[in-house]
Parts: structure tokens; sequence; C-alpha cells
């Protein structure tokens, strides 16, 4: 057998086949030449097969066994699709044109029965179904462009709604043929021959996808947002184009962008992976393929399939690439649920494919023993297979098994292609496997059961052994080096060998650090700084040959030696201090930070706020020792101590400092500068003391604090478990807001530590804490942001922000499915590159941003434009406690509603007179964020909270606001005046009117009524306000007229009429409301007549029973 070719690594899924349905179609005898298949449809329990004999075939996918067989007169099924929130309703069409709803009542174990019927296509071909997903409704499209729906009634929807018989409606007529239907949130995606419409079913609204027609069967599909950052978003449109291509629209209709696959569709088909036949593939390339795509589905976890009769295709449109593409012949229908694949074909043949990455493949082909099969996919697959992540479902003993089970002599090759693949795998945690190693190579260890890895340390192993090579190398260094230094410099490394290890004696002695695991990891961290700082100072040395030397005579260089030698000397002197303190430092640090993150895991200090910051209070010094700014650090040093990274590298640098402050050149030594030990001393002084007159001119901000760059990355190299223990510790103090305690000299600033320390923070972490801590404090916001930005600047989604495109721009935000803080920083970026435009789009990447980002990064109008977008996209019922639950505080209420009422809103000289009294309709002015407001005020609050709202929604004009409050307050007195001077009877009507409910509310409206009743100024033309052939329309008036007709309607007109004779009121009615009130009369005479004769037949009923 010849080998087998390996897939390239940038595919891993592959298309599998592992049932056989050849014997079922033979058991429903739908294999023979007579009797076929039509059409099908899946879901979770259900294969559903329609056949040219009018039958449908319910199979029980459990098991393939079938279930049911429902018969249909009216001709062959053509369609039939399977309701996905209720599986006891199937539709079917048949090719005359009947559509049924059948409810097969399997629960009941009653007999199928028909609960809906339609011919409205009646002689139509009917091309496409769709069930609602959230109601009983099935949308129907045929040849002629109809697009119709019926609903099906059900006694589970209660009592007689079985019996109920729903109209046909129709929903629309589009000019071509209907090839796809979809439905999605209450929008159904219409696909014809030439466009794509989108209809809102409930507003009965209608959009055309995209401007550009198209000929041909095009299929149109909705793609749910259901991962990362796209949870909860509205779905996506996919609609086929000519030429491979697919545009990617919004739920409102408009193209977003166009996807191109004819490229991309220049690679080799995978082969498919089937018992029918074994899998071949040829790496050739291919030319590009111009597809048309008949029929988009969404399949598995946000993938694209479409298919023609010889080839299926599947795409990520997420990212714009091809999962894969596979060569079936003969297809006529797919239906998909999830990632399985049910295929009809020309023979009427079915197949049943599965989506799966190819380890899952080869287990659940070992399980059903496909030896052969197996290995050619883990022989294709390599990349995929020798992967760590594999091991959970493939171990090496597996494949060793599988090794076995073929046979030396037809399958040779095979076999050694297989050793192959067994050769390269990778453990099931190579990372720790390594690590495992590594310990075990010099220590002994047993696994406990809780997992934990108990390490037994061996004396003179890896720390002691390593130490002492490093010791050697530097030995043989300072061998080789000996021509250039002097015989003093063997004893000087002597000496600082024998001290080095007396220190390290002292250090463990003091800070108790025993010989276990916790003290090798350091031991580990002082070796790696012991050899670096060696391999530093080693390579000083040796590029000190290449000094410039002037070209004396030979008297002078006799002169010349000397001061070098001298100076050498103390140089090796110095090097060997600034050696030893390094190492001091560096143990003490370590083990001083160890001591500390051990301590505040200790419940009585973790438990004590005060204790847990003054233990963290007495850690910053050691950070700023450690990772602070040099003069910093220099600051933090106490006496014998130094920076522990202040190699000898910054110690020359620090060298030609002074050589530059004091004019000395540094290129050359002259014999002249016979300075000593004590010279070099008074110039690190001179030297500190100009830094520190540098520091104390450096500007200040108005927080008190010195501005410095915002640090990303660490400065210095740190080792893992020290860096570990910073970033915890770090984060504590953050949380904790050590900084906030001014009195205490020992804590930063919160600006100065973010800055200084910000890649020992987390980003999600310090974003969260800045919007909930530090909103008042905006320079703690931006200097998150600028750290943010020095993060994200390598980010591709900034080059497109950059180019000023906006919609693609949002394209690649949403290809990121990142975290809340660079996603935060990128929208940021786009808001300064677009604005409004930009800002009012950023409701789509809620729940990863939130109100508070926006607040924090946008102006106040540009932040009301996105909280209402925010609020609106989601449905009206739910719009009120979704609101809600954005107020975190509670005090947000206040501020969202005094912003809404500024911008965007009426002038005060239009709604309020200079004494501060409502204008006549007022109330009809247009506030730009008038929905918004209409919910603030209408969420639950306390008492004091709806005082306050109250008062500015008098105050800057909003009415009807005020009013609803004045009712919730149960200030209804004060609700009547304004609606007196406001003189609207609107006002008093509908749901959110405010009726009078007693007869002395309704006294008290027609006094205020008769003293507001005078004309006001500003009739003409106010509000909407109108003159009508001269005279004013006052039918709409808040009047004593109008009024006693409301109360007479209410309480009769003799009781009104009474009532306004109390209020003293001398009203002449007119003629239209003296009829109104002759037949209020009548009619309330006829109804006490009535009720009068319905009690009586009543009570002779009752005596009757009872004799």
């Amino acid at each position: 057998m010849p080998l087998v070719p390996v897939v390239p690594e940038s595919h891993g899924n592959v298309l599998a086949e592992f049932d056989c349905l050849d014997p079922l179609l033979s058991a429903l005898r739908l294999d023979s030449g007579r009797l076929k298949c039509t059409c099908l449809a899946v879901s979770r329990k259900w294969l559903a097969l329609g056949t040219s004999a009018g039958g449908l075939h319910l199979i029980q996918r459990e098991g393939w066994k079938q279930r049911l067989i429902l018969t249909h007169k009216e001709g062959s099924i053509t369609q039939v699709a399977c309701c996905p929130h209720d599986e006891d309703f199937i539709a079917v069409a048949t090719s005359q044109g009947l559509v049924v709803v059948w409810e097969l009542q399997l629960e009941r174990r009653g007999r199928p029965e028909r609960v809906s019927v339609s011919w409205e296509h009646k002689g139509q071909n009917i091309t496409a179904l769709c069930w609602d997903t959230s109601a009983l409704r099935v949308f129907v499209g045929d040849t002629g462009g109809k697009v119709s729906y019926l609903r099906a009634g059900s006694s589970k929807l209660g009592k007689g709604s079985a019996f109920v018989i729903f109209p046909v409606q129709t929903v629309t007529t589009v000019d071509s043929r209907v090839v796809q239907l979809g439905y999605q949130d209450g929008r159904l995606l219409v696909s014809s021959l030439s466009r794509c419409y989108l209809c809102d079913t409930d507003r009965e609204k209608f959009w055309r996808v995209g401007n550009k027609e198209r000929d041909g069967e095009y299929g149109a599909c909705f793609f749910p947002q259901s991962k990362g950052l796209l949870v909860g978003q509205p779905p996506l449109l996919y609609c086929a184009r000519p030429g491979s291509r697919i545009w990617e629209a919004n739920f409102n209709g408009e193209v977003l962008s166009t996807h191109q696959f004819k490229q991309l569709l220049a690679c080799p088909p995978l082969p498919l992976i089937s018992y029918r036949n074994e899998p071949h593939y040829n790496p050739a390339q291919k030319s590009p393929q111009s597809v048309a795509f008949p029929k988009l589905l969404y399949l598995g976890d946000q993938n694209l399939l479409t298919w023609t009769d010889s080839a299926i295709y599947i795409f990520t449109p997420q990212n714009g690439q091809v999962l894969l593409w596979t060569e079936v012949k003969d297809l006529v229908d797919v239906a998909v649920y999830r990632s399985e694949l049910f295929c009809l074909h020309g023979s009427g043949r079915l197949s049943h494919y599965s989506l799966l990455s190819a380890e899952r493949c080869v287990e659940r082909l070992l399980r059903r023993e496909s030896w052969l099969l197996a290995t050619v996919v883990c022989c294709m697959f390599q990349h995929a297979i020798t992967t760590s992540r594999a091991r959970k479902s493939i171990p090496i003993d597996r494949l060793e098994h599988l090794k076995s089970q073929l046979s030396s002599s037809t399958h040779l090759d095979l076999i050694g292609q297989l050793e192959e693949v067994i050769l390269k795998l990778e453990p099931l945690d190579s990372a720790s496997s390594s690590r495992r190693s590594s310990i075990s190579s010099h220590e002994s260890f047993n696994v406990l059961d809780c997992g934990i890895y108990r390490v037994i340390s061996r004396r003179g192993s890896q720390s002691d052994e390593e130490t002492g090579s490093l010791i050697n190398q530097s030995m043989s260094e300072e061998e080789r080096l000996r021509e250039f230094s002097f015989v003093q410099e063997e004893d000087q490394v002597d000496h600082g060998k024998t001290q080095y290890f007396l220190i390290e004696q002292q250090l463990s002695v003091r800070m108790g650090i025993s010989k276990s695991s916790s003290s090798e990891s350091i031991n580990n961290s002082v070796s790696s700084f012991v050899k670096k700082t060696t391999e530093k100072i080693n390579t000083l040395q040796m590029n000190s040959e290449l000094w410039q030397r002037p070209d004396f005579r030979e008297g002078v260089q006799a002169e010349f030696s000397a001061p070098t030698a001298i100076y050498s000397e103390e140089m090796e002197n110095e090097m060997s201090d600034v050696f030893m303190k390094n190492l001091i430092s560096l143990r003490y640090s370590i083990s001083f930070i160890s001591n500390i993150s051990t301590q505040i895991q200790d419940p009585l200090v973790l438990l004590d706020p005060v204790c847990l910051e003054d233990t963290l209070l007495e850690w910053l010094p050691v950070l700023e020792r450690i990772l602070g700014p040099t003069e910093v650090a220099s600051k933090t040093d106490g006496p014998g101590e130094e920076n522990w990274e202040g190699d000898y590298l910054n110690t020359s640098s620090e060298q030609k400092d002074k050589s530059c402050l004091t004019g000395e050149p540094t290129g050359s030594i002259l014999p002249e500068k016979k300075e000593d030990s004590s010279e070099l001393g008074e110039r690190e002084d001179q030297c500190e003391k100009q830094l520190a007159s540098d520091h104390k001119e450096e500007p200040e901000v108005p927080n008190g604090t010195t501005t410095e760059p915002v640090r990303v990355v660490s400065p210095k190299p740190v080792p893992s478990d020290l860096l570990a223990n910073l970033t915890q510790l770090a984060m504590l103090y953050t949380e904790l807001s050590c900084f906030r305690k001014g009195g205490d000299v020992r804590a930063l600033g919160c600006t100065t530590f973010l800055r200084r320390y910000f890649f020992l923070l987390d980003q999600e972490r310090v974003r969260r804490m800045c919007l909930l801590c530090y909103q008042e404090q905006p320079d703690v916001q931006s200097s998150f942001i600028e750290a943010m930005r020095e993060l994200s600047q390598s980010s591709k989604v900034v080059e497109v922000i950059q180019r000023g495109d906006l919609l693609r721009s949002l394209r690649s935000l949403k290809e990121l499915q990142s975290w809340s803080a660079p996603l935060t920083t990128l929208t940021f970026r786009l808001y300064e590159k677009h604005g409004e435009a930009a800002v009012r789009t950023f409701s789509q990447f809620y729940p990863t941003i939130t109100p508070a980002d926006v607040m924090a990064m946008a102006q106040q109008r540009h932040f009301l434009a996105y909280l209402d977008n925010l609020v609106q996209s989601r449905t009206e019922e739910h719009r009120l406690s979704f609101l809600q639950s954005l107020l975190e505080p509670e005090s947000l209420r206040q501020d969202w509603l005094e912003l809404a009422l500024i911008h965007d809103a009426p002038q005060h000289c239009d709604t309020l007179t200079p004494d501060g009294q409502p204008r006549w309709h007022s109330h009809c002015f247009s506030w730009g964020y008038g929905r918004l407001l209409s919910l603030l005020v209408r969420l639950p609050a306390d008492f004091s909270s709806k005082q306050k709202m109250a008062e500015l929604c008098r105050s800057h004009g909003y009415w009807i606001g005020y009013l609803y409050l004045c009712c919730e307050l149960q200030r209804r007195s004060e609700a009547f005046t304004t609606i007196c001077q406001l003189d609207d009877i609107s006002l008093l009507e509908g749901p959110d009117g405010i009726e009078p409910v007693t007869l002395d509310e309704w006294k008290l409206l027609i006094q205020l009524s008769q003293q507001y009743s005078s004309v006001p100024e500003q009739l003409t033309g106010v509000n909407g306000g109108s003159w009508s052939n001269g005279s004013a329309d006052c039918s709409g008036r808040v009047s004593p007229e109008n009024l006693t007709l409301r109360l007479a309607r209410t309480a009769g007109p003799d009781r009104a009429l009474a009532v306004l004779e109390e209020c003293g009121v001398q009203l002449v009615l007119s003629p239209h409301s003296t009829l109104v009130c002759e037949l209020l009369r009548v009619a309330e005479k006829r109804q006490r007549a009535m009720i009068q004769t319905m009690l009586e037949r009543c009570d002779r009923f009752l005596w009757s029973q009872h004799a």
C-alpha cells in the first residue's frame, strides 16, 4: 500500500460517515425504483422522510426505528420541516400546493391529527417551509413568489384552542420564486431568484438586503451569535452571491462586508471518511472555483454550510476561511442538526455525515474497530494526532494497540508510517512532563492523592552542582585573562567565593530558609543571576582589551602600565563588592517576598484589613528596590544594600555619566588621573546628588506625583516564581486601595503605582477598579487608557481603525473575540476617529463594553446616544428591566435623567413661563431622548429618589414624566393643576392618563379648570394647537363643560350637574352637551330597567328552585 499523503496543518476537521442507513431504506421499501425518498428533515428526536407516494415516515433517531407513517392523498411530499421548539409538530407540503401541520400527540398516546391545513398555494410548487422559533406558526414560499403563514391550533395552548381555526395570512409576494426562508427573533428572511428581503412580521415592515440584484438560485440564512463577546447580540445574515461570494449583513439588512471564497476554494478537497471506500487525498492545488450556493445553513458551532450537486462546503465566516470542502456525488438535499448532516442523493440513497475533529474521528473509529480506516486518518492528519491535546481521547497505548491490529504482510508501509506518527506524539501535558522530568533528574518525589507533587531534595544535587559549575566557569574565564590582569585577581575571586558561601549560609539562618522545595526555586533564581552577572563581568573584561591606547615611546609605556594596573585592581575590587552586594540584595528580596506571600495566606492576616495593609506597605519598598525606577530604587536601598539588578553594565554606564558631568574623556585613561577608591566614592556621591536635583526639577501633576511613562513590560528580567508572587501582591495592593492612605509616607499614589507597575496588574480587574472606585479621578482612567493603548499598538485592528472605514473597523472588532480591557481601548480609538457615529454602534459589544466604559471615554451627549441605542436594542417588554440592571450604583438614575433632560431638549422658555409654571400645550414638544426619559421615570425607586426625579422633570419642563411621578407620589392635586395649565384633556384619558377617582377630585379639577379657563395668549399656532375657520377647537381643552360631560359618562348626568352646582360654577351647556346629557339619561334609564328585569327573573328562578 503506498504512503498516505499528509494533510496541511490548516485543516483539522473531517466529514465522517459512521452509520449505514441502507438497511433502514430497505425496511421502508424506499430503495426500489417505484418508491423513492423525495425530501427529508431532521431534529433532535426525528428523521422525517417524505416519499413520492405521499407518505411521511418518522424515524426515531435513537436506534433508527420507524415510529409513524403519515399519509397524504394530495400528491407526493415535496417539503417537510420539524418544529424546532416542540417536536410534537411537523409541517408537510405536497406537490398540489397543500400545506399540513400535524400534531403527533405521542406524549398522550393519541392518534396524530391535522391541526392546520392551507390551500393558499394551490397549483403552485412549494419551495420552502420555515417554522417560527417561538410560536406554532409555519411560513410557506412557492414558485410564484408568494409568502404566507398559517398557525396551528393545539390543546397545549389552553382549553378550546384546538377548536380554533386560524386564517391563513399572506406576508408578501416577491418578484420571483422563493429559494429559501429563514426566521429568527421576529424577522423573516426571504431569498428569491433576484434578491433577499427581510420582513418584520410583527410590525409589517420590509427591507431589501443590499442593492445589487442577482439571477439564479442563491440561498440565505440567519447566523446566531452565541460565542465570546457576541453573546446576546442580534444575529447576522448571510446571503449567497455569484462567483463564490457571500454577503454579511446585520439584523437590519445593511450589508457589512462581502466574503470572497473563490481563491480560497483553490485548495484540494479533503477526503470523505467513510466505510464505503478508502479515503484518498491529492495534495495538488486546484483552480479557483466560481460556485453558486443554492442554500445556506447554520451548522454546528459558528459554521456555515452549503452544497452543490457534487460537493459540500463548510465555511467559518467570522474569520472568512474555508473550514473544509469535500466532494460528494449526486447531492439533492441536505438537512442539518448541530454538527450532523443527512444527505439525500439523486438515486434515493441517504447518507449520515458528522463534522468533527480528526482526533475525535480516530477515537470513534477505534471504538468501532475500523483499524485500517483509523490508521489512514492518523497518518493523514498527523499534526492533529501528535498534539498533547489529542492524548485525552487517543492515548499512546491505544495507538500501539492499533498498530498491533494491522497485518504486517499487507500493510507494512502503513505500519511504518504509523510508527513515525507514534514517535512524534507529545505527552498529555508536555510542559508539566518536562518539568517533572527535570525535577526527577535531581530530586525524588511522590504524587499525593490530591495531585500535589511532594518533592524531597537531595543534598549536593542541582543547586549545589549548578553553583559550583558557575564558579568553575568564572575561574576558567579568569585564567584566560591572566595575561591582562594581575596575579592578585585570583586571590580576590577566591576570597569572593568564600564570602559568597558565608553570606549564603548567614542568609539561610537569618531568614529561616530551609533546604526544601521552596528554597530550591530561590537557589535556582540566584544561580541564574550569578551566571548572568558572571558572564557580563567576563564580557566587560574581554572588551577592555579593545580600548584604544596612544602610541607612546618605550619609555613612556612603562609609565603608562602602572596606572593601568592600579585601575584594573581597583575595578576588580569594585566589581567584587558590587557582585556581593547584589547577591545579598537578591537573596534578601526573594526571601522577603516569599515570606510575605506566605504570611498573607494566613487567615489571621488575610481577614484583618489593617494587618493586611501593613504587611503590603512593608512589601512596597522591596518592590521599589527590585522593579522601581533607578532613582527610586537607589533611595529605597538600605545600608549595605544595592539594587539587585545593578550589574556591572549599569555601573559602567554610571561611570560614563560621571565622566560627562566632570568633563573627563571616556575613550582612554590618562596617566595623570591617578585616583584612589576614596575619590571614586566622592564622584559617586556627586552623581547621586546630581540625579536627585534632576529628579526634584521634574514637572508635577496636580495630585502631587511626578509624571512618568507607563511601563507595560517588566524593565528587568525576573524569575517566573518571583514574578508570580509580585503579581499577586501588586494586585492585592491595588484592590485594597492601600495608596489611598495619604497619611502613610510608605504608600504610593494610585496614578504613580498604576503607571509604574502596570505590567504586574491584571488589566480586566484594573479596568473594573477604575470604573467603580475612581470615576472622579480622570488621571487614573487616562493612565489606564494610555497603558492599554500601548499594549494594543501592535494590533492589526488599530491599522484598520486608522484607515477610517467605520464598518470595516466594527467587523474587525467583532472578529477580535477579545476580553474587555483591550476591546475598551480599541473602541476608544474608534471613538476618537469617528465620534458619535462610532459610539452609537457600541451597543453591539454589550456586555463586554459596559455603559460605564462608554461614559468614561465619550462626551455626555454621545453617551446618551449610546445608552438610548442600547436600551432600544432590547424587546419592548424587557427594556425597563434591562435599564434597571444597568443602574449600578443607583445614583446613576439621577445623573442619566438629568443628562437626558439637558441634551436635545426643548428650550426652557418654551416649556416654562417666567414664574416657573407650565406653558400651554408645552407637553407636546418632542424630546430627543423621550423614550429613554419615559423609561427612567418608570424605574422602581424609593420615595426620596422619586421626589428628586419629579423636581428635575418640573424644573426642565418634562411634564409627561412629572405627571407620572406625581401620580406615583400620590400628589394628585399637583398633577390636576398641571393638567389644567397644560389644557389638554387627553392627559386624563388612556392607560397613562390621570383620571379623577372620587367626587372630591372631580370638584377640585372642575374648580381648577374654571380658574385656568381663560384663553392663553400663546394659543395661536403653538405646539400643534390650531385655529380653524377663525374659531378655536375646544373639544380637547380642560374646560368645566368637557369635565362635566366626562363626569356624566361616569356618574350620570344628574349627579354631574349636581357636582357642578356644588362647586359654584355657573355653566350654560352647549346644545351638543345638552343632547349628550339627554342621551345619557335615556341610556341610564334603560340600563336600570334591564338590570331590574334580570334581577326579577333571577329571583323567580331561585324561588322556583326552592319550592
